[in-house]
């Protein structure tokens, strides 16, 4: 899975639905498919019992903002650095992983529409 030499996406941003954002990850992400699966049955329990689709709406915008990361290779590894880093590194480091990976869930958010975290 690499991108072309413009950088392009691997696949274009899918709209934000469970059926469009499966598919998506099947595609770019298969190993993310049972984390995927395992939350939406979350969700969708925590929305029948609460009769409120809020749970529902948190699910599906959280995985638009991870599909959207993982179109883009260079993204989602700078984002596992940054992760390394704000997990093996002493404060400072920490402190700035934590700034990056920021800067990339607010890019992220941004360009499927949501709000900043």
């Amino acid at each position: 899975m690499t991108t072309d030499a413009a950088g392009q996406p691997l696949i274009p941003q899918p709209p934000a639905t469970v059926a469009a954002l499966r598919q998506a990850i099947k595609q770019i992400a298969p190993a993310a498919l049972p984390a995927f699966t395992q939350e939406l049955d979350q969700a969708a329990d925590q929305a029948r019992h609460g009769s409120d689709l809020a749970p529902l709406q948190r699910f599906v915008a959280q995985w638009a903002v991870y599909v959207h990361i993982q179109r883009h290779p260079d993204v989602a590894a700078d984002l596992r650095h940054w992760e390394d880093t704000a997990e093996s590194g002493d404060a400072a480091q920490a402190r700035h992983a934590a700034s990056r990976i920021g800067h990339i869930l607010d890019a992220a958010h941004a360009a499927v529409g949501l709000p900043a975290r």
